[in-house]
Protein backbone atom coordinates (compact mmCIF):
# COMPACT_ATOMS: atom_id res chain seq x y z
CA UNK A 1 0.00 0.00 0.00
CA UNK A 2 1.38 3.27 -0.82
CA UNK A 3 2.43 5.54 2.06
CA UNK A 4 -0.97 8.02 1.58
CA UNK A 5 -3.00 5.40 1.09
CA UNK A 6 -1.80 4.13 4.00
CA UNK A 7 -2.01 6.96 6.29
CA UNK A 8 -5.35 7.73 4.64
CA UNK A 9 -6.18 3.84 6.22
CA UNK A 10 -4.97 4.74 9.55
CA UNK A 11 -6.29 8.18 9.90
CA UNK A 12 -9.88 6.37 8.73
CA UNK A 13 -9.52 3.73 11.51
CA UNK A 14 -9.10 6.10 13.96
CA UNK A 15 -12.83 7.56 13.05
CA UNK A 16 -13.91 4.28 12.71
CA UNK A 17 -14.48 3.67 16.98
CA UNK A 18 -16.72 6.97 16.43
CA UNK A 19 -18.90 5.54 13.70
CA UNK A 20 -18.99 2.01 12.76
CA UNK A 21 -20.55 3.61 9.44
CA UNK A 22 -16.48 5.05 8.68
CA UNK A 23 -15.72 1.63 9.60
CA UNK A 24 -17.53 -0.82 7.02
CA UNK A 25 -16.87 2.05 4.29
CA UNK A 26 -13.32 0.96 5.01
CA UNK A 27 -14.21 -2.78 4.50
CA UNK A 28 -15.84 -1.43 1.33
CA UNK A 29 -12.82 0.30 0.03
CA UNK A 30 -14.35 3.02 -0.50
CA UNK A 31 -11.13 5.28 0.13
CA UNK A 32 -11.76 7.91 -2.48
CA UNK A 33 -15.27 8.31 -0.56
CA UNK A 34 -13.97 8.28 2.53
CA UNK A 35 -11.49 10.68 1.75
CA UNK A 36 -14.00 13.62 0.75
CA UNK A 37 -15.67 12.50 4.35
CA UNK A 38 -12.61 12.29 6.76
CA UNK A 39 -12.64 16.05 7.59
CA UNK A 40 -16.72 16.06 7.66
CA UNK A 41 -16.61 12.66 9.70
CA UNK A 42 -13.81 13.90 12.19
CA UNK A 43 -15.53 17.38 12.63
CA UNK A 44 -18.88 15.72 13.09
CA UNK A 45 -18.39 12.55 15.20
CA UNK A 46 -15.17 13.10 16.87
CA UNK A 47 -15.32 17.07 17.87
CA UNK A 48 -19.20 16.90 17.56
CA UNK A 49 -19.03 20.52 16.50
CA UNK A 50 -22.94 20.70 15.69
CA UNK A 51 -23.50 19.87 19.49
CA UNK A 52 -20.74 21.92 20.98
CA UNK A 53 -20.70 24.80 18.73
CA UNK A 54 -23.61 27.57 18.21
CA UNK A 55 -22.82 29.09 15.28
CA UNK A 56 -19.72 26.58 13.14
CA UNK A 57 -17.81 28.17 10.25
CA UNK A 58 -16.94 26.19 6.88
CA UNK A 59 -14.18 27.04 4.74
CA UNK A 60 -15.96 26.72 1.39
CA UNK A 61 -13.44 26.46 -2.34
CA UNK A 62 -15.88 26.41 -5.59
CA UNK A 63 -16.30 28.32 -8.63
CA UNK A 64 -19.16 30.43 -9.76
CA UNK A 65 -19.91 30.78 -12.84
CA UNK A 66 -21.12 33.51 -14.99
CA UNK A 67 -23.65 33.58 -17.99
CA UNK A 68 -22.80 36.42 -19.66
CA UNK A 69 -25.07 35.30 -23.19
CA UNK A 70 -28.12 34.54 -20.96
CA UNK A 71 -28.78 31.03 -22.51
CA UNK A 72 -32.60 29.59 -22.08
CA UNK A 73 -31.42 26.01 -23.34
CA UNK A 74 -33.03 23.62 -20.37
CA UNK A 75 -37.32 24.51 -21.34
CA UNK A 76 -38.37 21.82 -18.39
CA UNK A 77 -35.88 23.80 -15.82
CA UNK A 78 -37.77 27.17 -16.72
CA UNK A 79 -41.18 25.70 -16.87
CA UNK A 80 -39.93 24.41 -12.89
CA UNK A 81 -39.20 28.40 -12.55
CA UNK A 82 -42.80 29.53 -13.64
CA UNK A 83 -44.11 27.27 -11.28
CA UNK A 84 -42.04 27.95 -8.50
CA UNK A 85 -42.83 32.00 -9.79
CA UNK A 86 -47.00 30.81 -9.12
CA UNK A 87 -46.29 28.89 -5.86
CA UNK A 88 -44.94 31.48 -3.57
CA UNK A 89 -46.27 31.21 0.21
CA UNK A 90 -46.24 33.43 3.61
CA UNK A 91 -45.61 31.56 6.54
CA UNK A 92 -46.14 34.15 8.32
CA UNK A 93 -49.94 34.88 7.06
CA UNK A 94 -50.41 31.80 5.17
CA UNK A 95 -50.45 29.51 8.03
CA UNK A 96 -52.87 29.52 10.87
CA UNK A 97 -50.47 30.37 14.26
CA UNK A 98 -53.34 30.85 15.91
CA UNK A 99 -54.10 27.00 16.03
CA UNK A 100 -54.12 26.05 19.87
CA UNK A 101 -51.47 22.94 19.85
CA UNK A 102 -51.29 20.66 22.97
CA UNK A 103 -48.06 18.66 21.98
CA UNK A 104 -48.86 16.28 24.60
CA UNK A 105 -52.44 15.18 23.96
CA UNK A 106 -54.45 11.93 23.47
CA UNK A 107 -57.08 13.05 21.61
CA UNK A 108 -55.27 15.15 18.95
CA UNK A 109 -51.99 13.36 19.02
CA UNK A 110 -48.89 14.89 17.27
CA UNK A 111 -47.72 11.38 16.13
CA UNK A 112 -50.11 8.11 16.90
CA UNK A 113 -47.79 5.69 19.89
CA UNK A 114 -48.42 3.10 16.79
CA UNK A 115 -45.36 5.33 15.10
CA UNK A 116 -42.87 5.43 18.74
CA UNK A 117 -40.11 2.65 17.72
CA UNK A 118 -40.38 1.45 21.79
CA UNK A 119 -44.44 1.22 21.85
CA UNK A 120 -43.72 -2.23 22.21
CA UNK A 121 -41.41 -2.37 24.67
CA UNK A 122 -42.28 -3.66 28.63
CA UNK A 123 -40.55 -0.20 29.67
CA UNK A 124 -42.69 1.98 27.27
CA UNK A 125 -46.23 0.47 28.14
CA UNK A 126 -45.41 0.97 31.53
CA UNK A 127 -45.63 4.84 31.37
CA UNK A 128 -47.97 6.91 32.49
CA UNK A 129 -50.32 8.80 29.53
CA UNK A 130 -48.88 11.73 30.75
CA UNK A 131 -45.40 10.23 30.37
CA UNK A 132 -46.71 8.82 27.31
CA UNK A 133 -48.05 12.41 25.92
CA UNK A 134 -44.51 13.77 26.89
CA UNK A 135 -42.57 10.96 24.67
CA UNK A 136 -45.01 12.12 21.88
CA UNK A 137 -43.79 15.73 21.97
CA UNK A 138 -40.02 14.65 21.99
CA UNK A 139 -39.86 12.51 19.50
CA UNK A 140 -41.86 14.61 16.67
CA UNK A 141 -39.78 17.55 18.31
CA UNK A 142 -36.16 15.76 17.89
CA UNK A 143 -37.25 14.68 14.02
CA UNK A 144 -38.61 18.37 13.28
CA UNK A 145 -35.54 19.52 14.42
CA UNK A 146 -33.46 17.36 12.25
CA UNK A 147 -35.57 18.55 9.30
CA UNK A 148 -34.77 22.50 10.67
CA UNK A 149 -31.41 21.36 10.78
CA UNK A 150 -31.10 19.94 7.29
CA UNK A 151 -33.61 23.39 5.64
CA UNK A 152 -30.43 25.63 7.09
CA UNK A 153 -28.14 22.84 5.27
CA UNK A 154 -30.24 23.36 2.19
CA UNK A 155 -31.08 26.98 2.11
CA UNK A 156 -26.89 27.28 2.05
CA UNK A 157 -26.19 24.52 -0.41
CA UNK A 158 -29.18 25.71 -3.20
CA UNK A 159 -27.37 29.31 -2.69
CA UNK A 160 -24.21 27.62 -3.67
CA UNK A 161 -25.62 25.65 -6.87
CA UNK A 162 -27.35 28.80 -8.03
CA UNK A 163 -23.57 30.13 -8.72
CA UNK A 164 -22.39 27.27 -9.69
CA UNK A 165 -24.36 25.29 -11.95
CA UNK A 166 -23.52 26.12 -15.43
CA UNK A 167 -27.25 26.80 -17.05
CA UNK A 168 -29.45 29.80 -16.62
CA UNK A 169 -32.75 28.63 -16.40
CA UNK A 170 -31.02 25.99 -13.58
CA UNK A 171 -29.86 29.53 -11.73
CA UNK A 172 -32.97 31.11 -12.16
CA UNK A 173 -34.83 28.40 -10.62
CA UNK A 174 -32.33 27.84 -7.94
CA UNK A 175 -33.38 31.68 -7.19
CA UNK A 176 -36.74 30.50 -5.61
CA UNK A 177 -35.20 27.88 -3.88
CA UNK A 178 -33.50 29.84 -1.95
CA UNK A 179 -36.26 31.84 -0.89
CA UNK A 180 -37.88 28.29 -0.23
CA UNK A 181 -35.76 27.37 1.84
CA UNK A 182 -35.31 30.31 4.10
CA UNK A 183 -39.22 30.01 4.46
CA UNK A 184 -38.55 26.37 5.66
CA UNK A 185 -36.20 27.66 7.87
CA UNK A 186 -38.17 30.13 9.29
CA UNK A 187 -41.38 27.41 9.70
CA UNK A 188 -39.72 24.88 11.38
CA UNK A 189 -38.13 27.05 13.79
CA UNK A 190 -41.17 28.81 14.37
CA UNK A 191 -43.23 25.57 15.12
CA UNK A 192 -40.57 24.21 17.23
CA UNK A 193 -40.44 27.40 19.14
CA UNK A 194 -43.63 28.64 19.72
CA UNK A 195 -45.57 24.81 19.44
CA UNK A 196 -43.42 22.18 20.75
CA UNK A 197 -41.20 24.70 23.22
CA UNK A 198 -38.77 22.26 22.09
CA UNK A 199 -35.28 21.90 20.04
CA UNK A 200 -32.99 19.42 19.37
CA UNK A 201 -29.10 19.68 18.39
CA UNK A 202 -28.50 18.54 15.20
CA UNK A 203 -27.62 14.98 15.02
CA UNK A 204 -23.94 13.96 14.42
CA UNK A 205 -24.55 11.95 10.90
CA UNK A 206 -26.83 14.78 9.76
CA UNK A 207 -23.71 17.21 10.51
CA UNK A 208 -21.41 14.75 8.92
CA UNK A 209 -23.46 15.05 5.19
CA UNK A 210 -23.96 18.99 5.59
CA UNK A 211 -20.06 19.30 6.31
CA UNK A 212 -19.56 17.48 3.46
CA UNK A 213 -21.34 18.46 0.64
CA UNK A 214 -21.14 22.28 1.61
CA UNK A 215 -17.33 21.56 1.80
CA UNK A 216 -17.00 19.94 -1.16
CA UNK A 217 -15.71 21.85 -4.66
CA UNK A 218 -17.71 19.94 -7.07
CA UNK A 219 -21.42 21.80 -7.17
CA UNK A 220 -22.64 17.99 -8.36
CA UNK A 221 -21.43 16.42 -5.49
CA UNK A 222 -23.94 19.72 -3.53
CA UNK A 223 -26.76 18.87 -5.66
CA UNK A 224 -26.36 14.99 -5.15
CA UNK A 225 -26.52 15.74 -1.09
CA UNK A 226 -28.71 17.83 -1.46
CA UNK A 227 -31.35 17.59 -3.40
CA UNK A 228 -31.56 13.94 -4.16
CA UNK A 229 -30.37 12.15 -0.76
CA UNK A 230 -31.50 14.74 2.62
CA UNK A 231 -34.31 16.60 0.34
CA UNK A 232 -35.29 13.18 -1.19
CA UNK A 233 -35.40 11.72 2.39
CA UNK A 234 -37.07 14.57 3.94
CA UNK A 235 -39.83 14.40 1.42
CA UNK A 236 -40.62 10.71 2.00
CA UNK A 237 -40.43 11.62 5.55
CA UNK A 238 -42.96 14.92 5.26
CA UNK A 239 -45.20 12.85 3.50
CA UNK A 240 -45.65 10.04 6.12
CA UNK A 241 -45.99 12.41 9.43
CA UNK A 242 -48.54 14.33 7.11
CA UNK A 243 -50.71 11.36 6.71
CA UNK A 244 -50.27 10.17 10.24
CA UNK A 245 -50.09 13.16 12.17
CA UNK A 246 -53.83 14.51 14.02
CA UNK A 247 -52.26 18.07 14.78
CA UNK A 248 -54.00 20.55 12.26
CA UNK A 249 -51.21 23.37 12.03
CA UNK A 250 -48.96 20.83 11.43
CA UNK A 251 -50.40 19.09 9.03
CA UNK A 252 -51.24 22.11 6.90
CA UNK A 253 -47.18 23.59 7.39
CA UNK A 254 -46.37 19.98 5.83
CA UNK A 255 -48.98 19.94 2.69
CA UNK A 256 -46.89 23.42 2.18
CA UNK A 257 -43.50 22.27 2.56
CA UNK A 258 -44.25 19.22 0.53
CA UNK A 259 -45.57 21.28 -2.69
CA UNK A 260 -42.23 22.74 -2.15
CA UNK A 261 -40.12 19.94 -1.89
CA UNK A 262 -41.52 18.25 -4.76
CA UNK A 263 -40.45 20.81 -7.38
CA UNK A 264 -36.79 21.05 -5.17
CA UNK A 265 -36.27 16.96 -5.98
CA UNK A 266 -37.71 17.37 -9.30
CA UNK A 267 -34.91 19.98 -10.34
CA UNK A 268 -32.17 17.55 -8.86
CA UNK A 269 -33.13 14.66 -11.01
CA UNK A 270 -33.19 17.25 -14.28
CA UNK A 271 -30.00 18.80 -13.32
CA UNK A 272 -28.22 15.68 -12.11
CA UNK A 273 -29.38 13.16 -14.76
CA UNK A 274 -28.11 15.83 -17.43
CA UNK A 275 -24.71 15.92 -16.13
CA UNK A 276 -24.05 12.54 -15.16
CA UNK A 277 -25.30 11.84 -18.86
CA UNK A 278 -22.98 13.83 -20.84
CA UNK A 279 -20.23 15.03 -18.35
CA UNK A 280 -18.72 12.06 -16.22
CA UNK A 281 -16.53 9.40 -17.05
CA UNK A 282 -17.06 5.91 -16.03
CA UNK A 283 -14.28 6.17 -12.75
CA UNK A 284 -16.18 9.76 -11.99
CA UNK A 285 -19.78 7.84 -12.04
CA UNK A 286 -18.71 5.27 -9.78
CA UNK A 287 -17.17 7.50 -6.96
CA UNK A 288 -20.46 9.23 -6.77
CA UNK A 289 -22.75 6.09 -7.02
CA UNK A 290 -20.06 5.23 -3.61
CA UNK A 291 -20.41 8.43 -2.16
CA UNK A 292 -24.47 8.00 -2.38
CA UNK A 293 -24.41 4.60 -0.81
CA UNK A 294 -21.99 6.15 2.31
CA UNK A 295 -24.46 8.88 2.21
CA UNK A 296 -27.42 6.73 2.51
CA UNK A 297 -26.30 4.87 5.43
CA UNK A 298 -25.26 7.81 7.53
CA UNK A 299 -28.63 9.36 6.54
CA UNK A 300 -30.31 5.71 7.56
CA UNK A 301 -28.63 5.65 10.77
CA UNK A 302 -29.52 9.13 11.53
CA UNK A 303 -32.85 7.59 12.27
CA UNK A 304 -31.02 6.25 15.28
CA UNK A 305 -32.48 9.21 17.57
CA UNK A 306 -29.49 9.67 19.93
CA UNK A 307 -30.35 13.08 21.20
CA UNK A 308 -34.03 11.62 22.16
CA UNK A 309 -31.96 8.32 23.65
CA UNK A 310 -29.74 10.37 25.71
CA UNK A 311 -32.69 12.32 27.43
CA UNK A 312 -35.13 9.60 27.77
CA UNK A 313 -33.98 6.32 28.11
CA UNK A 314 -30.19 6.23 28.97
CA UNK A 315 -31.42 5.57 32.65
CA UNK A 316 -33.26 2.44 31.33
CA UNK A 317 -31.18 0.77 28.90
CA UNK A 318 -27.23 0.59 27.08
CA UNK A 319 -26.84 2.52 24.01
CA UNK A 320 -25.95 -0.44 22.37
CA UNK A 321 -29.69 -1.74 23.69
CA UNK A 322 -31.04 0.95 22.38
CA UNK A 323 -29.38 0.68 18.66
CA UNK A 324 -30.57 -2.61 18.64
CA UNK A 325 -33.87 -2.21 18.75
CA UNK A 326 -34.21 1.07 16.77
CA UNK A 327 -32.64 -1.18 13.78
CA UNK A 328 -35.10 -4.04 14.46
CA UNK A 329 -38.04 -2.10 14.97
CA UNK A 330 -40.68 -2.81 12.34
CA UNK A 331 -41.88 0.95 13.34
CA UNK A 332 -38.95 1.61 12.60
CA UNK A 333 -37.80 -0.24 9.66
CA UNK A 334 -41.26 0.85 7.80
CA UNK A 335 -40.33 4.54 8.48
CA UNK A 336 -36.69 4.37 6.79
CA UNK A 337 -38.11 1.89 3.94
CA UNK A 338 -41.37 5.06 3.56
CA UNK A 339 -38.34 7.90 3.56
CA UNK A 340 -36.04 5.86 1.13
CA UNK A 341 -39.02 5.29 -1.51
CA UNK A 342 -38.45 9.44 -2.23
CA UNK A 343 -34.54 8.79 -2.67
CA UNK A 344 -33.54 5.06 -4.70
CA UNK A 345 -36.11 5.52 -7.77
CA UNK A 346 -34.38 8.71 -7.83
CA UNK A 347 -31.02 7.26 -7.65
CA UNK A 348 -31.56 5.21 -9.99
CA UNK A 349 -33.28 7.41 -12.55
CA UNK A 350 -29.75 9.64 -12.44
CA UNK A 351 -27.51 6.28 -12.92
CA UNK A 352 -26.41 6.14 -9.45
CA UNK A 353 -28.07 2.32 -8.67
CA UNK A 354 -26.42 -0.05 -11.14
CA UNK A 355 -25.64 -3.90 -11.03
CA UNK A 356 -22.27 -3.28 -8.75
CA UNK A 357 -24.21 -0.71 -5.83
CA UNK A 358 -27.68 -2.96 -6.14
CA UNK A 359 -26.61 -5.16 -3.78
CA UNK A 360 -25.23 -3.42 -1.16
CA UNK A 361 -28.33 -1.27 -0.98
CA UNK A 362 -30.61 -4.66 -1.05
CA UNK A 363 -28.32 -5.63 2.39
CA UNK A 364 -28.58 -2.29 3.97
CA UNK A 365 -32.40 -2.75 3.20
CA UNK A 366 -33.03 0.34 1.13
CA UNK A 367 -33.84 -1.35 -2.82
CA UNK A 368 -37.15 -2.46 -2.24
CA UNK A 369 -38.99 0.85 -3.46
CA UNK A 370 -36.17 1.20 -6.51
CA UNK A 371 -39.08 0.40 -9.60
CA UNK A 372 -41.72 3.27 -7.95
CA UNK A 373 -41.83 6.25 -9.92
CA UNK A 374 -39.09 8.82 -10.17
CA UNK A 375 -39.49 12.61 -9.23
CA UNK A 376 -40.35 14.00 -12.74
CA UNK A 377 -42.92 11.42 -12.78
CA UNK A 378 -44.78 12.40 -9.95
CA UNK A 379 -47.16 15.55 -9.35
CA UNK A 380 -47.64 17.22 -5.71
CA UNK A 381 -51.10 15.66 -5.24
CA UNK A 382 -49.17 12.13 -5.66
CA UNK A 383 -46.72 13.20 -2.95
CA UNK A 384 -49.50 14.60 -0.65
CA UNK A 385 -51.53 11.63 -0.67
CA UNK A 386 -48.17 9.32 -0.45
CA UNK A 387 -48.70 7.60 -3.87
Amino acid sequence: MKPLLRSLAGSVQTLADSGPLLRDAVQRGNLRVIASMLGPAFRGLVQQRGRNEQMTPLRLGYSAQFDWRYRRTEPEMARLYEAAKASQWNATTDLAWSTDVDPESAERPLIPDALIPLVNHPAFQRLSPREKGAQRRALMAWMLSQFLHGEQGALFAAAQVTEAVPWLDAKLYGSTQVVDEGRHVETFHTYLTRKLEKLYEINDNLYVVIDALMTDARWDIKFLGMQIMIEGLALGAFCHLRQHTQEPLLRQLLTFVITDEARHVHYGVLALQKFYETELNERERREREDWAFEVSLLLRDRFLAHEFYEEHWAHAMSRAEWDRYMLESETMALFRGTMFKRVVPNLKRIGLLSDRSRPRYAEAGLLQYEHLRAAPELTAKDLLEDR
